[in-house]
């Protein structure tokens, strides 16, 4: 397991001082590559607290370019990369803040001719995509090289996340066997709601990476932060699941 530098041991003592996270927890995070799929309001958001926490290595998957309306809850953007490809200013942005963190850009969506190797390169996914088609494309390949998955999504006022681990939790599309419509353009968020559920997020990978606390396993929370309503529901595995139904439980 990699070592800490004196700048690291520094610039991450306050989370050290944590009751069980300390060397080991900070060290696991730093041995860690974590892959953000959609780095918008919500996976742009959760990029960003990983990489404060010092996630050693970030892969950042999401095409198209910066808009006006994207920049009531794209932290990471500035008003002068509008209309440029919004990744790079992701990139360019992390960088800056944390220089000790390795921050890959890729610049696509998630397809089925890159969704294999993206997964494989990494050790926990976040998916944080706009929409289903690459939603069900991650989760199949998490299950496929068992990796491990936070899943996460607003609409709104409202969102939900969970963890999900091959072999040990239901997977998405036990989930969510009919996939909901979205419209990738036209649905209303405020960005504080977004950037809620990134920074819950964040911490779920974290505690995945670190084994520091207690992720939502089989746990779906659902949030209504118009009343402020927090509710956590018990998630099951479908048997006949067409995408995990195939791996023997733990």
């Amino acid at each position: 397991m990699t070592g800490l530098t004196p700048t690291e041991l520094e610039r991450y003592h306050r989370q050290m001082m944590l009751p069980n996270f300390g060397d080991a927890a900070q060290k696991r995070l730093k041995s860690a590559t974590v892959l953000v799929t959609g780095v918008g309001g919500l996976g742009g958001t959760a990029a960003l607290y990983l990489l404060v926490a010092g996630v050693g290595r970030l892969i950042l998957v999401r095409s198209g370019d910066l808009r006006l309306d994207d920049m009531n809850r794209q932290i990471l953007m500035t008003d002068d990369w509008v209309g440029k490809p919004r990744v790079f200013k992701a990139q360019e942005t992390l960088k800056a803040i944390n220089p000790d963190v390795q921050v890959e850009a890729v610049d696509e969506y998630i397809t089925p001719e890159n969704v294999d190797s993206l997964v494989q390169s990494a050790d926990i996914a976040l998916d944080c995509a706009h929409n289903f088609t690459e939603r069900n494309l991650l989760n199949e390949a998490c299950v496929r090289w068992r990796k491990p998955m936070v899943e996460a999504a607003m609409d709104g006022m409202e969102a939900y996340l969970t963890t999900i681990i091959p072999g040990e939790t239901p997977c998405l599309s036990c989930l969510f066997p009919e996939k909901p419509d979205w419209d990738r353009r036209n649905f209303a968020v405020l960005g504080a709601v977004s950037g809620t559920l990134g920074c819950l997020t964040a911490i779920e990978a974290i505690k995945v990476i670190t084994d520091f606390g207690q992720p939502l396993l089989s746990q779906l929370l659902t949030m209504d932060l118009t009343r402020l309503e927090f509710t956590k529901r018990h998630s099951h595995r479908v048997p006949e699941c067409p995408i995990c139904g195939h791996i023997k439980f733990s």
